[in-house]
């Protein structure tokens, strides 16, 4: 049993601990009751009016040396205007202290998070700031001028990670204020990036925990707006140092010597728009902060479209959203789509080894493992090394890019007043569902029986196959029939099956090993789509002629939610493409490696097999249309086509059942991956008049009158 002596030792200790301040509540009580402004309290504590209100409504707390300023004002203040029911120099609770004031309530103190075994475990660190509770809806804004219905029931979103009480990520402002998401905001008290650095991993409570059992924890991202860059040492604008690949600072930059002198490091890029701050690993533990500077031009607007002028506050609830549906950002749309790739399909898990019974990373089955494998020659690049001297032709399974020849236009066609467009809804992320793909290095095979469950490249002469004219071929991304034998991706191939025609290839490249690697991606992300549809109102329950009426206006409800739902479909597009990334720099020479090449995941043959499925899953829709309705297309680009209308609305010619309901196999309106969504009405006359000039009206539909001196 302890002795009163070391009770009262330990008792002494906790009095000797830092100040501790009054509820948020009895702050703004007590300030009020002195007459004081907010305004006025911030500028007598060198602060900001909004830090202030933050330690008022409990969404953050001070730090030295103006917590021990705060406290003693607020002490003072508290001799003055006590509780009501207190007296004179009596405590809150009625008694009688005859040294001053009494002491002010506690706040009650934070749980300390067990740290995981790729975190940081901090030396003695700080409480972190108090959180606010996260209001009943913030994502979720009611849609104006349209009835009330009830939203679509979805998963509940998982409960806080207790390790990082603040959410992946936060925006810096000039004045030190960090917003973060659901509107927390913390005071950052850095003025250099290593001391930035330090803050987030040691007292931010900021990151995201893995997506898979056997994957990483998302390193914390710090967003700097253009002051917070200026603040800490960065030029506003990265103008004039342009260096290998893309814009850097240059290794000789104060900033980066600082970094250095700190014993941290950078990644290959540098210190860019997207910059990795790193120590090497030790004992398991990571120490990586990421950073995003605005102002640099960190968040592209085709992707992210108002994004960089919007205030911190609403770029974090922005990233907010989008880290908590997809993946916190690691770099452009496209880099973010390629790493939740990974992220939600580890490479590595621990395996116990036989001889030792220690336990070691080993393959997780269904990855595509930690080594990069190369291609075969007719799936890679032309500059790829595989492919030097290769002269048997290359895999060309690219998107449709197709204009119906004019004079194949009938009268009625032309008679007709409108042009209508139809965009499919995330198709390569339609394709990408229950997708088979390679995950073993190539093997080659001659005059293989062909085999439509086997994913790889196959040599075969499709040129023989006759089709409607006025639909394009489905074997070439120009729609015009083939020449001769050439690649195609299995897709491709069982197609010509599908259609009814016999197919002998001459050769092929096929991988013993298979799995659906996408499976997991393609769920998260057409979740993170629908739902941020639903959030704007455009639900699953609405009738086509609703659905029609949402989408018109539902961009304007939220521009930060319509901003999270440019960025899903961008990072579907990015990560597609991202697997076949090809070099960049003026100074590379065909044969040569260049980094992408290093990835696991640099795998042209997958995003061969989606955009395959994609094309293969338009066509289908257009001679299903062309049996039902006798429509034909008038050109088709990518996931766009538009159609000859009677009508200016989809509804006056897709197909629909006698009961109303739409015909399966055609295209169909909807919120959903693959379903189809209005692009733009013109009229027919514009549509031919552009056709003849050989200009692709499913290019310029949407946009109206275009700029048609730039060539397609």
């Amino acid at each position: 049993m302890a002795s009163e002596e070391e009770l009262f030792a330990s008792v002494d200790a906790l009095l000797e601990e830092g100040p501790q301040l009054p509820p948020p509540s009895e702050r703004a009580r007590l300030r009020e009751a002195a007459g004081i402004t907010q305004a006025r309290l911030a500028q007598a504590l060198k602060s900001t009016t909004q830090t202030v209100k933050n330690w008022e409504n409990g969404r953050s707390e001070p730090k030295p040396p103006r917590l021990e300023a705060y406290q003693r004002l607020l002490n003072g203040w508290a001799a003055k205007f006590p509780t009501h029911g207190t007296h004179g120099t009596h405590g809150t609770h009625g008694t009688h202290s005859s040294h001053g004031p009494a002491p002010l309530p506690m706040t009650p103190p934070v749980p300390q998070p067990q740290p995981a075994p790729d975190t940081l475990t901090p030396p003695a660190p700080a409480p972190p700031a108090a959180v606010r509770p996260r209001p009943a809806s913030p994502e979720r804004p009611s849609r104006p001028g349209t009835a009330a219905r009830r939203p679509a029931a979805r998963a509940a979103e998982p409960a806080p990670d207790p390790r990082f009480p603040h959410g992946p990520l936060v925006v810096l402002d000039g004045d030190g204020s960090a917003y973060g998401v659901d509107g927390i905001v913390l005071d950052c008290p850095a003025t250099t990036v290593p001391e930035l650095v330090e803050w987030t991993l040691v007292e931010s409570g900021l990151g995201a925990p893995r997506l898979h059992r056997n994957g990483k924890d998302s390193d914390p991202l710090i967003v700097l707006t253009a002051a917070a860059a200026v603040r800490l040492g960065l030029p506003e604008r990265l103008e004039g140092f342009e260096q290998r690949r893309s814009l850097r600072l240059p290794d000789d930059h104060p900033v980066v010597k600082e970094v250095t002198k700190a014993k941290w490091k950078l990644t290959r890029r540098g210190f860019g728009p997207w910059a990795r701050v790193y120590r090497p690993a030790r004992t398991g533990q990571r120490q990586c902060v990421q950073l995003a500077v605005l102002s640099w031009d960190a968040l592209d607007e085709r992707s992210w479209p108002g994004v960089q002028d919007m205030e911190p506050a609403d770029v974090a609830r922005v990233l907010g959203i989008y880290a908590r549906r997809v993946i916190t950002p690691r770099g452009s749309t496209a880099v973010s789509g390629l790493e939740l790739m990974t992220a939600l399909r580890p490479p590595t898990r621990a395996v116990q080894d036989k001889e030792s019974g220690n336990w070691v990373p080993g393959h997780n089955p269904g990855s595509l493992g930690t080594e990069p494998m190369d291609p075969a020659p007719p799936e890679a690049r032309p500059e790829h090394p595989v492919a030097q001297g290769w002269k048997g032709g290359f895999l060309n399974e690219e998107a449709f890019q197709w204009v119906r020849d004019v004079p194949l236009l009938t009268d009625e066609e032309c008679l007709l007043p409108h042009a209508v467009g139809l965009d499919l809804n995330t198709a390569f992320l339609a394709a990408a569902a229950r997708l088979t793909v390679g995950l073993s290095a190539p093997d080659h095979f001659r005059h293989p029986q062909f085999n439509p469950k086997i994913p790889g490249s196959w040599f075969v002469d499709l040129s023989h196959i006759e089709l409607d004219p006025r639909l394009p071929s489905p074997f070439t991304p120009t729609g015009e029939r083939p020449t001769g034998p050439a690649w195609y991706q299995t897709h491709t191939v069982a197609y010509a099956q599908e259609l009814g025609h016999n197919v002998a290839p001459l050769e092929a490249y096929l991988r013993r090993e298979t799995g659906a690697y996408l499976d997991p991606w393609h769920d998260r992300l057409k979740t993170a789509y629908v739902d941020t549809l639903a959030d704007l109102g455009v639900t699953k329950d609405l009738t086509d002629t609703e659905f029609l009426t949402v989408m018109e206006h539902h961009r304007e409800t939220d521009p930060a939610l319509a901003a999270v739902l440019t960025a899903v479909k961008a990072t579907v597009k990015g990560g597609v493409g991202k697997l076949r990334e090809g070099p960049q720099g003026k100074h590379y020479r065909d044969g040569e490696r260049w980094p992408a090449l290093e990835r696991p995941t640099w795998r042209p043959d997958i995003r061969a097999a989606v955009i395959s499925k994609a094309r293969v899953n338009m066509h289908r829709k257009l001679v299903n249309m062309a049996r039902m309705t006798g429509l034909y297309p008038l050109a088709v680009l990518s996931d766009c086509v538009v159609y000859p209308s009677p009508g200016a609305s989809p509804l006056h010619f897709l197909p629909y059942s006698a009961s109303g309901k739409p015909q399966p196999g055609g295209f169909r309106l909807g919120p959903g991956p693959g379903l189809a969504k209005l692009e733009g009405v013109q009229d027919m006359a514009w549509a031919v008049d552009l056709m003849e000039k050989g200009y692709n009206p499913a290019r310029h539909i949407k946009g109206g009158d275009a700029v048609l001196d730039e060539g397609e």
